[in-house]
C-alpha cells in the first residue's frame, strides 16, 4: 500500500516524467464519507432530517456543480463500535478560500438559514446521532 501511495505521489507530482507516462491510473473524484451512529428509537427522526434539510442542501450543491453526487449507505451487519450509516459525497476538486466563502453565502441564502442556526440544529441532532468520524478517499480510473 505504501508503495502504491508513493508511486501515485510521484506520478502526480511530476517528479518522474517517465513514471507519470507509464502509470496506468488517473485521479477521479474525491469521496468524503461521514460515519454516523444513531441512537435506538431515532432512526425515523434522522431519516426525516436526511430526506429534508440534508437532501435539499445536497441537491443544491449538485445543481451548483460543487459536488458530483451523494448517497446514503447503511451498515446492514453492524458490529459493536461501527457506524449505522455512511453519508457519501463525491466532488472533483477542492474549493479555494474565496470559493468556499461564496459557496457558504449562497448555501445559507438557499437554505434560508444562518451559520448559527445550522449549528443549533446540528446540536439538537447530536442528542441522538453521533458523528463517529470520516474518511476522504479518492477514486482512480484506468488511463486507457
Amino acid at each position: 500500500m505504501k508503495t502504491m501511495m508513493l508511486l501515485c505521489a510521484l506520478a502526480l507530482s511530476g517528479a518522474s516524467p517517465v513514471l507519470a507516462q507509464d502509470y496506468p491510473l488517473v485521479g477521479g473524484d474525491y469521496i468524503s464519507v461521514s460515519m454516523i451512529s444513531v441512537d435506538d428509537g431515532h432512526d425515523l427522526e434522522y431519516a426525516n432530517h436526511l430526506a429534508g434539510m440534508w437532501r435539499k442542501g445536497q441537491d443544491y450543491a449538485v445543481k451548483q456543480g460543487w459536488i458530483t453526487g451523494y448517497e446514503i449507505q447503511t451498515n446492514e451487519f453492524k458490529r459493536p463500535g461501527e457506524a449505522d450509516m455512511y453519508l457519501v459525497t463525491r466532488f472533483s476538486k477542492f474549493a479555494d478560500p474565496a470559493q468556499e466563502e461564496a459557496r457558504e453565502k449562497a448555501y445559507n441564502a438557499y437554505m434560508n438559514s444562518t451559520a448559527a442556526q445550522m449549528q443549533t440544529a446540528s446540536g439538537e441532532r447530536a442528542k441522538y446521532r453521533k458523528v463517529m468520524g470520516g474518511l476522504l478517499l479518492r477514486a482512480w480510473k484506468w488511463k486507457n
